[in-house]
């Protein structure tokens, strides 16, 4: 039996999400592709071309009008995927800290996320793909031949994303991360626009007591 050609990754913040999908993709051999990277790009862009980002109209405009793609890697300089925007590379100028201090803005706009389903959705139905975000199976391709929801308590994530930024060197605090950890939730979950949710035919997989290594190989189990 083959293997879905899509499939679809959907989950909170710091659930897994991005270390199983790249881990399916390099086994497969099929694109990561991590779609909250496209949100980054449009704010990118706009930091880039003096756009405003409370302006929601002119972002909006932006994702609409600016072609985004994303295909495997060109150079082996760490990257997951390339990001083009208008054939422009900017797989790297995406992770500035000033892309991370406004992306979550932009990525609450109706009409940019609406324009970059679009763009998702054109880049994942070519198939041989692993697409991870937060409406990959409910909105942007529902006909995913597999979706998986991987799910983690606040709590269990908060400590991934302490130990990980501590092991790098980083301060950080465990209760800080926690609130802005059920923030961020509280936003996804409820917004009006593709709120976070498995979709109703997806497998959902708590990874509270899982490492990295259990979830990949009880996913691989399916897919094979």
């Amino acid at each position: 039996m083959l293997p879905p050609s899509i499939i679809a990754i959907d989950g909170p913040a710091a659930s897994g999400k991005s270390t199983l999908g790249k881990k399916l993709a390099d086994e497969l051999g099929y694109l990561f592709f991590d779609t909250g990277v496209m949100y980054r790009a449009v704010t990118w862009i706009a930091l880039n071309r003096g756009v405003l980002i409370p302006d929601e109209a002119a972002m909006t405009a932006l994702a609409e009008d600016t072609e985004i793609d994303i295909r495997p890697p060109s150079q082996d300089d760490g990257r997951n995927c390339d990001i083009l925007a208008e054939d422009q590379d900017i797989t790297w100028e995406i992770r500035r800290p000033e892309v991370e201090a406004h992306v979550s803005q932009v990525s609450a706009y109706p009409g940019v996320r609406k324009a970059l389903s679009a763009q998702q959705r054109r880049i994942g139905r070519r198939g041989r793909v692993v697409m991870v975000g937060r409406d990959i199976g409910t909105v942007v391709l529902p006909e995913a031949n597999l979706k998986i929801y991987l799910d983690a308590s606040a709590e269990e994530r908060a400590r991934r994303r302490y130990q990980e930024l501590i092991e790098r060197g980083e301060q950080a605090g465990y209760d800080k991360i926690l609130s802005a950890m059920r923030r961020r939730d509280q936003i996804d979950s409820t917004r009006a626009v593709a709120p976070l949710r498995p979709a109703p035919d997806a497998i959902i997989l708590d990874s509270d007591r899982l490492s990295a290594d259990q979830v990949f190989d009880a996913i691989l189990d399916m897919i094979r």
